[in-house]
């Protein structure tokens, strides 16, 4: 049998998770790196970045657009404290990843956006 947790420790387990991205002075990052951890863009969070969890699965406020990416081909994403502390990683692909964006290539001085961001506890 697998190790669960019940949902109310789920739950505080994404609140402690999203908020070490509010650590430090100011608003958090998050950056989308190539496969070798090159930075094409970098997106800065609200601060708090996200509200409380609910059911283990807290949303991020809103995010502030890169409108001068660096360019390159996302493959992955690290979100990060303002003093630079990485807090969690993931996956990004066009679809079934942990962040899907419209294209992978980013061109330099392009803009990044993304419109909605979730985490989830481990079940």
């Amino acid at each position: 049998m697998a190790v669960t947790h019940a949902t109310t420790v789920r739950t505080a387990i994404a609140d402690l998770v999203v908020d070490r991205i509010d650590a430090g002075a100011g608003a958090g990052t998050l950056e989308f790196l190539t496969s070798g951890d090159v930075e094409v863009a970098t997106l800065t969070f609200s601060d708090p970045a996200f509200g409380a969890a609910s059911s283990g699965t807290a949303t991020a406020s809103a995010i502030t657009s890169d409108t001068s990416a660096t360019g390159g081909t996302v493959a992955k994403f690290v979100t990060k404290d303002s003093n630079g502390t990485a807090v969690f990683y993931g996956a990004v692909s066009t679809s079934g990843s942990d962040i899907n964006l419209s294209s992978l290539s980013v061109g330099v001085g392009d803009t990044v956006a993304i419109s909605s961001l979730t985490y989830s506890a481990p079940a």
